[in-house]
């Protein structure tokens, strides 16, 4: 009960924390309000989704009485910092490329060049927490399970199919504030870019 209590007290006080201090970063890496804002909900939403589906895989399949206390907060920062690293690789190449190619364009590159290297990634790195589960220690199986499904689910899921479209849906208001006003002449609507080979 104890360990109850400290871990729920704990919960409440470091996840706040986390996430205000990786929402500022992420403004001040990408001077855009609204795109901070979707990585970090993207990356909320993955966390929630690995425990749930960590939880299936505790009751329906390994038949644990429960989950550890301190799981879920432990689980949160592993989480919180992998996934924010993948998002800011896909997110911040879009940004470099947006002037030039326009957001729906620049996104199909971003997803293309670093969709590969997460995903790789986000395998070797989920295959390596997957060993946790391995161990004859109740909380370790709990975390390695979670964070594995956790990074599966940001790497091959929420990055290449959630953020990227949202960021081409939101496009007029994703670079809020500090991009905002930063358009390409040649692209004012932000269409697609139609690259044509010319015949000699």
């Amino acid at each position: 009960m104890d360990t109850e209590e400290a871990s729920a007290r704990d919960t409440w006080l470091v996840i706040p924390i986390v996430l205000g201090v990786v929402l500022v970063v992420l403004f001040l890496l990408l001077r855009a309000l609204a795109a901070a804002l979707l990585v970090v909900g993207a990356v909320v939403l993955s966390y929630l989704a690995a425990l749930g589906l960590g939880t299936l895989v505790f009751h329906g399949l390994l038949g644990f009485a429960g989950a550890e206390p301190t799981m879920p907060v432990l689980v949160f920062v592993f989480l919180v910092a992998f996934g924010v690293d993948y998002a800011i690789f896909l997110v911040a190449r879009i940004a470099e490329d947006r002037a030039e190619l326009g957001t729906e364009a620049a996104t199909r590159r971003a997803v293309a060049v670093t969709g590969p290297v997460i995903a790789s990634a986000g395998l070797v790195l989920a295959a390596t927490f997957a060993v946790l589960a391995l161990l004859p220690f109740v909380p370790m199986v709990e975390i390695g399970v979670v964070v594995a499904v956790g990074v599966l689910l940001q790497t091959l899921l929420v990055a290449p199919a959630l953020v990227a479209p949202m960021v081409v849906g939101l496009r007029r208001w994703i670079w809020w504030p500090g991009r905002s006003a930063t358009r390409d002449p040649a692209r004012a609507t932000d269409e697609p870019v139609t690259v044509t080979a010319e015949r000699s």
